[in-house]
């Protein structure tokens, strides 16, 4: 019952966040970061209408940054488990909004917990605790929010601390849905984004191996619309051999396509290097739209692997590497203890379907701003 009264107060916080959407926003109040402990959760808005919170409720392993909502309030992140929609897929209860986790840290799973997991199997897990607020700050294009972490194993021993910045920035003003950027295939592009840089900072309480694993580790999973059209569903396995059941949708309007900087498309772009990828889609509206997640040259194993899945699972993987190439060396990531790694990843959310040289163009941006 205690459980369930939470799930339920989170679900009416991101309902209401959602639904905030459709109310006539603000004009030129820029992007506010407001902070609310008492609901678990800081909600983003640009000119009041709602882009996304950090969100970090007791159901989930992990926080997240939940929902993404495009320019022209296209909601792009799949509702399960937080806010289920009827016609998506229920598969990988820990595949919420967008997060930042790994596989095998050290022989223990921080990516696949949930609370679906058999309580037998709970001691192989990884838990991430949000632990603090550090600072937030609005802005007219741009605010930030900056909080910690600790990576606590399956054997109740804190391994990691992580200290997160988000960048939360506007290209031009949109006006939510009332001034609607036009995303149509043609129209949009970078100059018309909603970004988010993401900025991670792990510390080492221990030494810790991030041995070469499939399931890492900036991750996002995607409203239906921008599913593959050819995705019909199968079992899916984690490095261990651990099955998980996707279904075959029966659900029309699944037409997303992968491009990566190095030209695969669709279900090639899968286990393969880029400096960024890509994922378009159209709505039921005719909205188009697109996510692109940029690496950065000072990440680990530049550039990243991308584990992009056509049933919605949209990930770049610095630290995997012989398992998505056999033909390359292991890459069993060591964090010495005291030690720290900073990722950085920029994740755009695009009206329309950008060029890739204007994506090419936001890439050397990218790679200037943070060195």
């Amino acid at each position: 019952m205690v459980l369930a009264a939470k799930v339920s107060r989170l679900l009416v916080c991101s309902l209401a966040f959602t639904v905030a959407a459709y109310a006539k926003p603000a004009k030129n109040t820029g992007i506010k970061v407001t902070p609310d402990e008492a609901h678990q959760r800081v909600d983003v808005t640009i000119d009041g209408a709602p882009f996304t919170s950090y969100v970090w409720p007791s159901t989930l392993k992990k926080p997240v940054l939940y929902p993404l909502i495009a320019p022209g309030g296209i909601e792009v992140t799949r509702g399960y488990p937080l806010a289920p929609r009827e016609g998506e897929r229920t598969d990988h209860p820990h595949h919420a909004g967008m997060w930042f986790n790994y596989g095998n840290v050290d022989n223990f799973d921080f990516w696949n917990n949930s609370d679906a997991i058999k309580e037998a199997d709970r001691g192989k897990m990884g838990t991430i605790h949000h632990t603090k607020i550090v600072s937030s700050k609005s802005g007219k294009d741009s605010g930030e929010l900056v909080v910690t972490s600790l990576w606590t194993n399956g054997a109740g021993v804190d391994v990691l601390t992580e200290t997160t910045r988000y960048v939360f920035s506007r290209r031009k003003s949109s006006g939510g849905l009332f001034g609607k950027v036009q995303s149509t295939v043609n129209g949009g592009g970078v100059e018309d984004a909603d970004v988010i840089d993401e900025i991670v900072t792990l510390h080492a309480l221990k030494k810790q191996v991030f041995h070469d694993d499939k399931e890492g580790m900036l991750g996002i999973r995607v409203a239906h619309f921008l599913e593959s059209a050819n995705e019909r569903g199968g079992t899916f396995t984690d490095a261990n051999g651990n099955p998980t059941q996707v279904q075959k949708s029966n659900v029309p309007g699944a037409n997303g396509v992968y491009l990566t900087s190095e030209g695969k498309q669709g279900d090639n772009a899968w286990a393969t290097r880029g400096r960024w990828c890509l994922l378009t889609g159209t709505n039921a509206d005719r909205d188009t739209v697109t996510i692109a997640i940029l690496d950065h040259p000072s990440n680990t194993n530049y550039p990243t692997y991308w584990h992009a899945r056509g049933y919605g699972l949209f990930a770049a993987n610095p630290l995997g590497q012989h398992i998505f190439d056999p033909k390359a060396p292991q890459l069993d990531f060591t964090l010495d203890a005291g030690k720290d790694v900073t990722f950085r990843h920029r994740v755009m959310l695009i009206p329309g379907k950008p060029s890739p040289v204007d994506v090419n163009k936001e890439a050397d941006s990218f790679a200037a701003e943070y060195k």
